[in-house]
């Protein structure tokens, strides 16, 4: 089932050369991760087989997130500050990255400096704004696409609408966000999980 990791791809995002003066686009991107201390909404994740899950997505700064999927489906990844874990309830199989080789490190870590890894991609839409993290001395991590829509309400004037995550062979899995809501009160509680490994647990 690696298909359900391409959005939260092993991915490590080491620093390559910045730019002499950092985009304005860029350090705008900055300034709304910097002031997103939560976030919770609705996601819809397509695969490159164009299958479509559901569920919801909580965030809670530093490190912590979690991918609650829908009614059905026995996954669930879960960032507990210091790694991201995959949870596969249906053969018991847990797997565990540091958050720092994870792709999605730039939505959870607010310290992290985009300007040293990432880039704005031009769009022709002036109301959509997306970054792409890719490491070229790297082309094994692939490649992840975060999209913003300007928005006067959201943090920073930017909405972030989801993103796109592409493997080194090109597989790609899509991630659209609907309903956000930023910093409200979210409970640690919310980023426990069962281990499937234990008997008598069930996830």
């Amino acid at each position: 089932m690696n298909r359900f990791l391409l959005p939260l791809a092993a991915a490590g995002l080491v620093a390559v050369p910045a730019a002499a003066q950092v985009n304005p686009d860029l350090a705008a991107v900055q300034r709304h991760l910097s002031s997103v201390e939560t976030m919770t909404a609705a996601f819809s994740q397509t695969d490159r087989n164009g299958q479509v899950l559901t569920g919801t997505l909580t965030l809670k700064k530093p490190g912590r997130i979690r991918f609650q999927y829908q009614k059905g489906v026995p996954l669930l990844i879960v960032g507990d500050g210091k790694a991201l874990t995959f949870i596969d309830y249906s053969v018991r199989q847990v797997q565990r990255w540091p958050i720092g080789n994870s792709p999605l490190g730039v939505l959870l870590d607010p310290r992290r400096d985009l300007s040293t890894f990432a880039k704005v991609v031009p769009s022709p839409n002036p109301a959509v704004l997306s970054v792409e993290a890719y490491d070229p001395k790297h082309p094994e991590y692939g490649r992840i696409t975060l999209v913003f829509q300007r928005s006067a309400a959201a943090p920073a004037g930017l909405l972030l609408s989801g993103w796109v995550a592409l493997d080194s062979q090109g597989n790609r899995t899509t991630i659209r966000l609907s309903d956000q809501k930023f910093n409200a009160p979210v409970s640690d509680g919310t980023f426990r999980w069962n281990d499937p490994r234990r008997q008598g647990r069930a996830g």
